[in-house]
């Protein structure tokens, strides 16, 4: 218990920021921070249509990558294999449960094709990326229900549910540790483990409007969290669930399986993977909290250009390819190797 409460106490910090993830800190908060600024302020709620998910069919993606598509009962997903990766069919008996992120309300399949690709080579294991119903049309239960039903699906082809990794990036991030939540709750059994990406996992402000880094996150001005809460409560209200969600943060966590939560140092988000960590830890359960000096929101997303992306899904590759050491063994991986530099793990992916 000591060990990982050291763990928490101390996260793995990985120190630098290129030019790249520079400039790209410096793009956002000159353009989507100021976006979502005004959107915050609008006196009413307007939700443009997903634009991005659209534009982003045309982004390329991991060279050699396959992907089909999978109806689960209530939206659209997809089997992803990365190049060289083989499904159960091909005796690789694991497999990883995705959620993209986009606050609940924007983003999908397409946007986050690319990362769940790399994800997938890093990790050598295939990805049911999940097309989750969204607000403003359906509420975040509704999220959760998709992901579950993800989750029934893998068991279906034969995957045991201590062979499934479940992730996601932001909102898909609370969609990981809710999903798991909900599996164990059904007597499923426990999932592999958890990858939480720059995770929001407490619509409550008060924490992130406390934080050292409410002012100081280049994608997200306070703002505009507090605005997501608001939509987020009435989208419950109006389908008769207030009181009924419980946020990951508050969840019973003993029973939960190890978790890796990555964060940008500046991210507003910090404060939710902060408070997840200690929690997570003083119910005994092994978390790695790594904390990326001045790397903007999912920066994972922007592998292609920037070393800091490459070498976090290296370490998330690394992480969940260990859990298997965990099933096999009955001990627990938690990392306890030096932060790699960028420049070591960009030539991986």
């Amino acid at each position: 218990m000591a060990a990982h409460l050291t763990l928490a106490a101390q996260p793995q910090f990985f120190r630098g920021a290129s030019i790249q993830s520079r400039l790209l800190g410096l793009g956002l908060r000159h353009t989507v921070r100021p976006a979502l600024g005004m959107w915050a302020r609008l006196p009413f709620e307007i939700f443009p249509p997903n634009v991005i998910e659209h534009a982003a069919k045309l982004l390329p993606v991991h060279e050699g990558t396959m992907w089909r598509t999978v109806d689960l009962p209530s939206c659209n997903s997809e089997w992803l294999q990365a190049k060289g990766v083989s499904d159960i069919t091909g005796g690789n008996d694991r497999a990883i449960l995705y959620f993209h992120g986009g606050a609940f309300l924007t983003c999908g399949l397409n946007t986050h094709r690319r990362l769940v690709s790399r994800i997938s080579y890093a990790s050598e294991q295939p990805v049911l990326n999940v097309g989750y119903r969204q607000m403003p049309y359906e509420p975040i239960t509704e999220s959760v229900a998709d992901g579950v039903e993800g989750f029934r699906w893998l068991l279906d082809q034969g995957y045991s549910p201590e062979s499934i990794t479940i992730a996601g990036d932001s909102a898909g991030g609370y969609l990981a540790f809710s999903v798991a939540r909900a599996v164990i709750d059904k007597g499923w059994g426990q999932p592999a483990g958890v990858v939480a990406i720059s995770p929001l996992l407490d619509f409550d402000p008060t924490g992130k409007q406390n934080h050292r880094n409410a002012n100081r996150c280049q994608t997200f001005p306070m703002n505009a969290v507090a605005k997501l809460t608001d939509v987020s409560l009435r989208m419950d209200t109006r389908r008769g669930i207030s009181g009924h969600r419980v946020d990951p943060v508050n969840m019973p966590l003993a029973d939960m399986p190890p978790a890796m939560i990555h964060i940008g140092s500046r991210e507003v988000l910090m404060a939710d993977a902060e408070l997840m960590a200690n929690r997570l830890v003083s119910a005994g359960v092994p978390c790695d909290l790594q904390v990326w000096d001045r790397q903007v929101h999912v920066f994972q997303a922007a592998a292609a250009w920037v070393p800091e992306a490459r070498a976090a899904i290296h370490e998330i590759g690394t992480f969940v390819r260990g859990l298997a050491e965990r099933e096999a063994t009955g001990t627990v991986p938690v990392s306890v190797s030096a932060p790699v530099q960028a420049a070591d793990a960009a030539a991986v992916l």
